[in-house]
């Protein structure tokens, strides 16, 4: 491997690793902030109390509507959505936020090598959908996303839509992805998706209740951050050495048998 190739594999990592690190940073704040609420007065204290009371609503599938899995979702309770073929001896299992920037640098480091080990019958990915910065930073472009992500399943086109909407990701404050139009407007760069069926499962929100119940799970699993990534059941991430060449070639060894 030439000195360029290894610069830009490190380049990627590091850069992946900093967009982690600044994931869980803001996370440590908000909890900072809820902690440091609670010695300012009973008032202060039952303020904070109804915003976790209604982020906690949020979360409930019950109250987001009723429970609606795109098509071919898959696993306990139907929350994922299943890319490659069943048969595979590996599976990856990405817990993912469509408007997390470490969410995104991991689709711009691995996409390629993923996609080339499901197109083979080698590697199976589980992808689930989570909600967190839209608790962390306010808004509902994690949601909103993610409940187009799940119409898309619904019309077949789940992969493409994924990628166009990690491509197209505003800047982490930016809730631009709460905007239907826009969630509509990007679906117009994967051919055959927007149709009727797909605005009105946009804009009726048919998977807000699947999303927030995939957001639950996440919550309940005690990931540390997205994007969370295991491969048979382990997570890559426990590997600082990890990289692309890396996870390919555990997926082909265990192909292999």
């Amino acid at each position: 491997m030439s000195e360029k190739n290894r610069e830009g594999k490190r380049t990627a990592r590091e850069r992946l690793a900093a967009e982690r690190e600044k994931h869980r940073a803001a996370e440590k704040r908000r909890r900072a902030l809820i902690v440091g609420a609670s010695v300012v007065g009973v008032l202060g204290l039952a303020a904070v109390t109804g915003v976790i009371a209604a982020n906690a609503g949020k979360d409930d599938g019950e109250a987001s509507g009723p429970v609606v899995a795109p098509s071919g979702a898959q696993g306990k309770d139907g929350l994922a959505v299943p890319v490659g073929e069943d048969g595979a001896k590996s599976t990856l299992t990405v817990w993912e936020d469509f408007r997390c920037p470490a969410c995104k640098a991991f689709e711009q480091t691995y996409r390629s090598t993923v996609q080339e080990l499901t197109d083979a019958g080698q590697l199976k990915v589980e992808y689930h959908l989570v909600t967190l910065i839209d608790g962390n930073m306010g808004g509902s472009g994690s949601r909103n996303s993610a409940n187009a992500a799940a119409c898309a399943q619904d019309a077949g086109k789940f992969p493409a839509y994924h990628d166009v909407l990690f491509d197209n990701q505003p800047s982490e404050t930016d809730d631009a992805y709460a905007g239907n139009d826009k969630l509509i407007e990007l679906a117009g760069k994967v051919d055959g998706l927007d149709t009727p069926a797909f605005r009105r499962c946009v804009e009726d929100g048919t998977h807000n209740g699947w999303v927030a119940k995939s957001h639950e799970a996440f919550r309940k699993g005690d990931f540390s951050g997205t994007p969370t990534v295991l491969l048979n059941g382990r997570n890559i991430y426990q590997d600082r050495t990890m990289t692309p060449a890396k996870l390919k070639q555990a997926v082909q060894e265990a192909a292999r048998g």
